[in-house]
């Protein structure tokens, strides 16, 4: 018997990635999924790949950004499905690697709109049906910056400490209503987000020394996707506010033993290193 049998679950941005890594791990534990994301053709291609897998799954195109939109994916999750257990708010972008007014102010405002707007959206459509059937598990994700300012990397990292401060509020807000609102922390994730860097001109070497952390602590989005089942399941039952994060002390240390195991032993390093492009404002 699956973790998730029966439920249902909203993940955006799960056209790939991270997102697509946690409706395959939902899956497999017996969830039926609805993916959302904004191009129709990876998104189709998704649902294909999970239906082949005997997988009950839907599609949806939506615009984080846009709240009528949103709106319209849990109703589509509703009428497909019937009912609306968990909602994954993953969907999420960064901006140009350099400092805070370097770049173009459309960059910014897309961030805004993508990871604040876009979370309080489907915060909002998902809340708006919890509250009512008195039960259901929100999962906001958190990045770096959540825990505190990263030069260079502003419009992200603000985003994503705003992201903390608002999963704890609603949580402390309907804390007597039956509905866990919680906040996960993936750590570094093997994603084209992640090996794929904009830089303003003249940071080009600044963000090399991302090879050597991605050796450390990245990993693939299958292994992070795993804690999103345990936070969507019953195990957090009563635990609204849960903050967790994936990079522990303990993996970070075991990060640092891997590696130097791997370079004493001269094995070659098997995972990708970035490719940076230089945007101009």
């Amino acid at each position: 018997m699956g973790l998730l049998n029966g439920k249902t679950a909203v993940i955006t941005g799960s056209s790939r990635g991270l997102g697509f890594a946690i409706a395959q791990a939902f899956a497999r534990e017996g969830a039926n999924v609805v993916l959302a994301a904004r191009t129709e053709s990876t998104l189709r291609h998704a649902v294909e790949m999970l239906k082949e897998q005997g997988v009950q799954a839907e599609s949806f195109v939506c615009d984080i950004s846009n709240a009528v939109e949103v709106e319209a994916l849990a109703n589509a999750a509703l009428a497909a499905f019937g009912k609306l257990d968990i909602w994954v708010n993953n969907a999420g972008i960064g901006a140009p690697y350099g400092h805070t007014f370097s770049s173009s102010s459309k960059n910014f405002v897309n961030v805004v709109n993508t990871n604040i707007i876009g979370v309080y959206n489907g915060s909002s459509a998902a809340m708006n049906y919890f509250i009512g059937q008195g039960s259901g598990k929100l999962i906001n994700l958190l990045g770096r910056g959540a825990d505190g300012p990263v030069p260079f990397q502003n419009a992200y990292a603000s985003s994503k400490a705003w992201i903390k401060a608002f999963t704890r509020t609603l949580a402390k807000e309907y804390a007597s209503r039956g509905i866990e609102v919680m906040a996960y922390n993936p750590g570094l994730v093997l994603t084209e987000m992640l090996t794929q860097v904009d830089v303003v001109p003249g940071f080009e070497k600044k963000v090399q020394p991302l090879n050597t952390i991605i050796r450390l602590w990245a990993n693939p989005p299958e292994i992070p996707a795993k804690k999103v089942v345990w936070l969507a399941s019953s195990a957090t039952d009563g635990k609204t506010g849960l903050i967790v994060n994936f990079m522990t002390p303990w993996f970070m240390i075991r990060g640092l033993v891997k590696e130097l195991w791997r370079k004493i032993t001269r094995k070659p390093n098997t995972l990708p290193t970035i490719n940076v492009h230089t945007v101009e404002k």
